[in-house]
């Protein structure tokens, strides 16, 4: 099983998902520089967090115009699993590979906390092992994270079961308070209709370990490797 672990100027988590994927999963992973126009030989993709060119203009604007995004949107149309979170998830929203957008956060300030997320959807590679509302205890670190797309949008991803995951209580409540950023519908993570891209705000490769505060990120990746299994890889 090999992952690419896309690299941008300004990204500043994909170590943290190296450690993840290699020292924790024991997976072979290799950082992917932006500049790259291929992804052949890989089994998964990872965009992870930073501000990807300093987030100018707006989160992931650049970073999706970069070579390859060409190679990430040809990947995902073949089937193959990709997860961006914060950041990565940004530039998925921008590249049009996932639908909606990313506006500043309701408070108007950077947000860096642990936040409760429901289990919506267990459809994609990366929720293939966790039971529907399961509540995940993950770290949230952003200014821009507050999801919006229009009514239309919204129904579509209910109706296909595209919410992956919702901000809630530690009890599982999907409330107002329990939402970080305003994000609509408490959404904190969807996936594309065939369900093999995954964004999310939250930090899984943060909650990986006890000793980094617990192991609820790891789940992602758990269920990352037996859908590759059960695909053969």
């Amino acid at each position: 099983m090999k992952t690419a672990i896309l690299t941008f100027p300004g990204s500043t988590c994909d170590h943290d998902a190296s450690f993840a994927l290699k020292d924790v999963m024991g997976l072979d992973a290799e950082f992917v520089w932006h500049n790259q126009s291929s992804l052949e030989g890989f089994d998964a993709v990872v965009i992870f967090g930073g501000a990807s060119y300093g987030d100018y203009l707006r989160p992931g604007a650049i970073a999706k115009l970069s070579p390859v995004m060409a190679a990430v949107r040809r990947f995902a149309d073949g089937g193959g699993p990709v997860i961006g979170v914060c950041n990565g998830f940004q530039i998925l929203l921008e590249s049009g590979v996932l639908p909606g957008a990313m506006i500043v956060n309701e408070s108007l300030r950077f947000v860096c906390e642990d936040a409760s997320v429901k289990v919506e959807a267990d459809r994609t590679p990366f929720t293939r092992v966790i039971a529907p509302g399961k509540v995940l205890r993950i770290p949230v670190a952003h200014r821009q994270g507050n999801y919006f797309a229009d009514p239309a949008t919204l129904a579509a991803l209910e109706e296909r079961r595209q919410v992956v995951f919702r901000y809630c209580d530690a009890k599982g409540n999907v409330t107002a308070a329990s939402n970080p950023n305003g994000s609509v519908g408490n959404i904190a993570g969807i996936c594309n209709e065939a369900g093999n891209v995954l964004g999310m705000m939250p930090h899984p490769e943060r909650r990986v370990e006890r000793e980094l505060g617990g192991t609820d990120g790891k789940l992602l990746f758990d269920s990352m490797i037996v859908w590759l299994k059960e695909k053969g890889k």
